[in-house]
């Protein structure tokens, strides 16, 4: 009457049911503080103290020494992991559920909304106006009013009076046109897609200062990434800013992405575990976000360095992109920002946000010019909304028009 407490042993399958299976090269031990699901949506691991790991503590040849205001934590040890006999397979993914993109009419729409200010300022200067001297005053002042910059203003306003001496045009509407054309020329060698067909993991590393909307941007990324079949991998990176893990975390749980945390650990080791992971999970991109500083903050910038350094212990290659976010209203503070961050990190394109407040638009032209001796870094994405669907890609010509509004 007990027999039912005794397991039978599953009866083996007929031998032409059998299925041979792929021999398999064995998978390096997980990173520690890495979950071991890919649809775990957090790993949150205490960091173990350490008993007087010294300064850098990496393998001899790699360390970097720092000296600062403000003692930065050593990098971590890259654990020595035994070379696998074969190429290790990445686990089998399921596919990520695509959502429709948001129709691009309310985009535009939204996207002139925001820069209203800026377009209605301008937008009036060519009702019932005489095509003159006056005019291209005007133009001028407003253009530079608008956070171009003298260099960018005085660009475009040398290209209107001679397309106005060309082509004799004599109505406001005409040189709206034409200023249209030429501030999307010189708008267009920021305009860059942002490259998924490359090898995965793409490792983005995120900059920049508190408040101007990195987290945010990280979240709305991932869906966007996800829109496009990609699996995504983040790393809470942002120790300094209170709630910033938790943020992070909880964009994660909405787009229904890991998230890679460490109450209290040091974000290079964050990150190095965050590569490796992505690495073992076969994602298609890791996304790293680090702590808001100002760059006179030189302690800190250090800080941001070393993650990058110890990102490239973890894949010699990565980080394959260094973005740095900047707030749209900071104006011409916005400069300061991209040039100081691209001496430290080596930027390669830039995310723009609040475009819908107080933002006047005219900053990408003055980066455009190279002004104040910025060098042109690509923005990939602009912002005009809190909302999950409100980071789109730049586009010089859409941007022009919005601004200028027509």
């Amino acid at each position: 009457m007990f027999s039912f407490f005794k397991k039978k042993a599953p009866s083996p399958p007929p031998e032409q049911d059998r299925v041979q299976e792929p021999e398999v090269a064995p998978v390096p031990a997980p990173v520690p503080g890495v979950a071991e699901r890919p649809d775990a949506p957090v790993v949150d691991r205490p960091v173990a103290p350490q008993a007087d790991p010294g300064r850098d503590a990496v393998p001899a040849g790699l360390a970097d020494s720092v000296a600062d205001a403000r003692p930065v934590s050593p990098e971590p040890a890259v654990p020595a992991v035994a070379a696998p006999a074969a190429p290790i397979q990445p686990p089998s993914m399921p596919p990520v559920p695509q959502a429709a993109p948001p129709a691009k009419s309310s985009w535009l729409a939204r996207l002139k909304t925001g820069l209203s200010r800026t377009g209605q300022s301008l937008t009036t200067l060519f009702v019932g106006v005489k095509v003159d001297e006056d005019l291209f005053e005007e133009l001028e002042t407003a253009l530079i009013m608008a956070d171009t910059g003298v260099d960018a203003a005085q660009s475009l306003l040398k290209g209107l009076r001679e397309r106005v001496r060309q082509e004799r045009i004599e109505d406001g509407d005409s040189v709206r046109r034409v200023l249209r054309e030429l501030l999307a020329e010189h708008l267009r060698p920021l305009e860059r897609r942002f490259d998924l067909d490359r090898p995965a993991p793409i490792v983005t590393m995120i900059a920049g200062v508190n408040g101007a909307g990195k987290t945010t941007s990280i979240g709305k990324l991932a869906r966007t990434f996800q829109q496009q079949g990609r699996h995504v991998l983040l790393a809470a990176g942002d120790t300094f800013r209170a709630a910033a893990r938790e943020q992070l975390v909880e964009w994660g749980r909405r787009n229904d992405v890991t998230v890679i945390a460490q109450e209290g650990g040091d974000p290079a080791a964050v990150a190095f575990d965050a590569v490796k992971s992505g690495q073992a999970r076969g994602m298609g991109v890791v996304m790293v976000d680090t702590a808001g500083r100002l760059p006179t903050q030189l302690n800190l910038m250090e800080e941001v360095k070393k993650i990058k350094r110890v990102i490239a212990k973890a894949d010699a290659s990565a980080p394959h992109e260094v973005l740095l976010v900047i707030d749209g209203n900071t104006g011409q503070n916005a400069l300061a920002q991209i040039k100081a961050f691209d001496q430290a990190l080596g930027l390669t394109g830039l995310i723009v946000t609040k475009l819908d407040g107080t933002a006047k638009g005219g900053i990408l032209a003055a980066v455009a010019a190279g002004a104040q001796g910025v060098r042109p870094v690509p923005v990939y994405w602009i912002g005009v909304g809190e909302g999950i669907d409100d980071l789109q890609p730049f586009v010089a010509d859409e941007f022009a028009g919005a601004l200028l509004g027509n």
